[in-house]
């Protein structure tokens, strides 16, 4: 069902509550109104695309709001994030070196703006992946001019939707990767808590799917 303007903007208030209650305004120097300003500029946005939104359902989900790391880094957000009516925080998987999360960046052919914070439409999970082979997966992601999501966005989008990581259904995030390096970053559950990893580019696994977002502002 179409969204309003008024359901848009509506939820675009909820997800800048939510930023704030988990306290991204403090670990980005700033007090919450400034945060707010920050932030508000976005709403036209997303409101102007309000008629071609439908509402969010378990595995897709109209707009996020992104703040990256050049304002929040990964090691401070992950923890804010936790399994949807768990409260067990987010861990960062060990296996990346330390020095090395930095290395992972934002790949090109995303358009992500570079920007302090902004706006990812039309995410899917992808759970139709889950058991594809990474690399077939983002060759099929691309045939339909989409984008594999980056690792601010699959934080964001466990930060401001929990109940979209669930067993079975995790999601790779190839719109980050290291140059030259064979991973692809992922996030899925470990011990009742969400997890940034990696998995290799050519290893499938049933349980984890490939997110994707049709654009950005």
């Amino acid at each position: 069902m179409p969204m309003q303007v008024a359901d848009v903007s509506n939820e675009f208030d909820r997800q800048i509550q939510t930023l704030l209650a988990k306290g991204y305004a403090t670990l980005a120097g700033r007090t919450e109104a400034e945060f707010r300003e920050l932030v508000e500029p976005l709403r036209a946005q997303v409101t102007k695309r309000a008629e071609s939104m439908t509402a969010p359902d378990e595995g897709r989900v109209p707009f996020l709001l992104v703040v990256t790391r050049e304002l929040v880094a990964i090691e401070e957000s992950i923890p804010l994030t936790t399994l949807a009516g768990k409260d067990k925080p987010g861990v960062i998987e060990r296996f990346y070196k330390p020095g090395e999360l930095e290395q992972f960046v934002t790949v090109k052919e995303t358009g992500a703006p570079e920007a302090l914070v902004y706006v990812v439409f039309d995410v899917e999970r992808g759970e139709e992946f889950c058991s594809v082979v990474p690399l077939d997966a983002m060759a099929t992601v691309a045939s339909r001019e989409r984008t594999g999501m980056t690792m601010e966005e699959g934080i964001a989008l466990l930060t401001l939707f929990p109940e979209a990581l669930v067993k079975n259904k995790c999601y790779s995030l190839s719109g980050t990767r290291r140059p030259k390096d064979k991973r692809v970053p992922a996030i899925w559950i470990s011990k009742g808590a969400p997890k940034l990893g990696w998995c290799w580019e050519g290893n499938p696994h049933t349980w984890l799917g490939l997110a994707s977002a049709g654009d950005r502002a």
